[in-house]
């Protein structure tokens, strides 16, 4: 039986075939891959720390902040989920030091096939990071733009002819089938052309730069079997959570009894214990 507890972060992932997690909570790191096919008993102690500041909170705000923190920190703003809606320029960024160092910066927008297609956006520093952590089997890059308040205005207009959201139920109970990214790249730089050179126009060319030529990146995720029917276990309900565990796509474990959300419980104190025999 191996044992580790501790307050965990979201798993952290290598693109390798399959997708290679690593667990982050306790002492040591443990690859979670190893864990296919056991029987895995999650418990939670009840206490949840802060992922920023690690002061312990009753609750946790925008997975895994204590209430001080998600108030005060830019990273816990709103415009971070709406990123079209950045008001650094007004000068009332809560952090305006953070704002430079990761929303002026380069920007990456993609399309990913998750549940189907969708647009989203992250900084060039989390690919394929953020690929993997939405569950992605297919992600391509389209654009590359200079701030995140133009990436965002960029899949706010794409967002209008092809989803911004992964249906996460849809995504755990398989892959799908292949889609042709560049087709679809291709389709929406014509539905948006008016759009993307106004964008162009007001901010310069080398703010929003086209990506012909990107390669569509393929990704595998460690599955033994897929759920026929998607149920949660809740922690903050029951504490415990156990069954065989037969697959991690995105941030979720699938076990046989239901599937859990790892990134959802940031900061919580929890003990996992996993037994060789299922």
């Amino acid at each position: 039986m191996q044992s580790v507890a501790g307050a965990v972060r979201k798993m952290r992932v290598e693109l390798e075939d399959p997708v290679r997690y690593i667990w982050q909570g306790g002492a040591e790191e443990h690859v979670v891959n190893d864990w296919l096919g056991k029987r895995v008993v999650i418990e939670f102690d009840g206490r949840i720390n802060c992922i920023h500041c690690d002061r312990l909170t009753k609750k946790s705000f925008s997975q895994g902040y204590c209430y001080p923190c998600f108030q005060r920190l830019a990273q816990c703003d709103s415009c971070i989920v709406k990123p079209e809606k950045c008001h650094f320029s007004e000068g009332t960024c809560r952090e305006p030091e953070w704002g430079d160092t990761h929303c002026n910066i380069e920007h990456v927008v993609y399309l990913a096939n998750t549940s189907g297609v969708k647009v989203g956006i992250t900084r060039g520093t989390q690919v394929p990071t953020r690929w993997i952590d939405q569950g992605a089997t297919q992600a391509r890059p389209i654009a590359r733009v200079a701030t995140r308040h133009q990436s965002g205005m960029l899949e706010v207009m794409l967002a209008k002819h092809v989803a911004d959201k992964t249906a996460w139920q849809t995504m755990l109970k398989g892959n799908g089938g292949a889609i042709d990214l560049s087709a679809k790249q291709q389709e929406l730089a014509e539905l948006c052309a008016e759009g993307i050179a106004a964008l162009t126009e007001a901010h310069g060319l080398q703010a929003i730069q086209w990506q012909d030529e990107s390669a569509t990146v393929c990704i595998d995720y460690p599955v033994l079997e897929w759920p026929v029917k998607v149920s949660s276990h809740n922690l903050d309900k029951t504490g415990h959570a156990e069954g065989v565990l037969l697959g991690i796509k995105g941030q979720y474990l699938m076990l046989d009894t239901g599937v859990i959300n790892i990134r959802k419980y940031g900061g919580y104190n929890l003990e996992v214990k996993v037994y060789d025999n299922a």
